[in-house]
């Protein structure tokens, strides 16, 4: 009687959990459910006809035969993975249209994609940025991100993002010489507004109660990007989406003097074209793994 091999998926979800020695820990590796990597290594086990794990309440151990397994499976798959990765670099990049507002490229995701390049050097993200909806975008993408509902064309299936919402954001330096510890010091600052969210500070006036007096002044840029570059060079303070200022913030070039007054915004949404290759799916997937949500 042939023996029987091993499927390589459930020798990939044993070698995880004996990695964590944890199988829920497995289970957040391989973006899989817990109870996925219990099935797997069921199967393996009785495929091999001996017991890898002793289960404990909330612990697993290895067996002796787990123990041995693992020893000689996990190199083993560690040369399979270097052997595709060897071949993927070997080929052509292959490229994914990624279709964004320009705001949204600058802010969030050209900081974040350096990760993404290292972990896919076989695939080569080209950012395209437009202002309108992605039914009216020119040329084709495969992914594409923006705010709503609405605009979507009907073949593109969407998937709920990041959740979003504003609070005021300005110059350290420009807080040391005009502080603003509460609404009442509000006048005494120029607001700087976009002029596609020309409304937003009208809307976060209203919501948190503060004065109606007028400002010092306004500016108006045609987009947020170069508002909120004017807020870090201190030209005033600005209603900026949390989405969009978190390295500014966590780096000290903005700071938020009033954290606790905050307006919801829509939230984004992303949308993979109807032929979408693997390389767009795979970054749907990282998409995913970057949400808080």
């Amino acid at each position: 009687m042939p023996l029987r091999e091993p499927p390589l998926h459930a020798v990939r979800a044993f070698v995880a959990a004996a990695r964590h020695l944890s199988f829920t820990r497995a289970a957040i590796e391989l973006h899989v459910t817990h109870s996925a990597v219990s099935r797997q290594i069921k199967s393996l086990e009785a495929c091999l006809g001996v017991a890898l794990f002793e289960r404990r309440i909330r612990q697993v151990t290895l067996t002796p035969e787990g123990q041995q397994f693992f020893a000689e499976t996990e190199p083993a798959l560690a040369q399979i993975h270097a052997a595709a990765r060897a071949l993927q670099l070997q080929g052509p990049a292959r490229a994914v249209r990624i279709n964004v507002r320009p705001s949204f490229a600058v802010r969030w995701l050209i900081p974040r994609l350096p990760s993404f390049v290292e972990r896919h050097p076989d695939i080569e993200p080209q950012v395209v940025t437009s202002t309108v909806m992605p039914e009216q975008a020119a040329g084709s993408f495969d992914i594409a991100v923006r705010r709503g509902l609405e605009g979507w064309p009907s073949s593109i299936k969407v998937r709920p993002f990041l959740e979003d919402e504003v609070l005021v954001v300005g110059a350290p330096a420009l807080f040391k010489t005009q502080p603003l510890a509460d609404l009442r010091a509000l006048p005494s600052h120029v607001l700087l507004s976009a002029r596609t969210r020309k409304d937003d500070w009208d809307d976060w006036k209203k919501q948190v109660g503060a004065p109606r007096a007028r400002p010092a002044g306004r500016l108006q840029f045609d987009h947020l990007h170069f508002v909120l570059q004017a807020a870090v060079d201190g030209l005033g303070i600005a209603l900026a989406p949390t989405s969009l200022v978190a390295h500014d913030l966590a780096s000290g070039r903005l700071q938020s003097p009033l954290p606790a007054l905050r307006m919801t915004l829509e939230r984004y949404y992303y949308g993979l074209a109807p032929d979408a290759a693997p390389e767009a799916v795979c970054v749907a997937e990282w998409f995913e793994q970057m949400n808080p949500g």
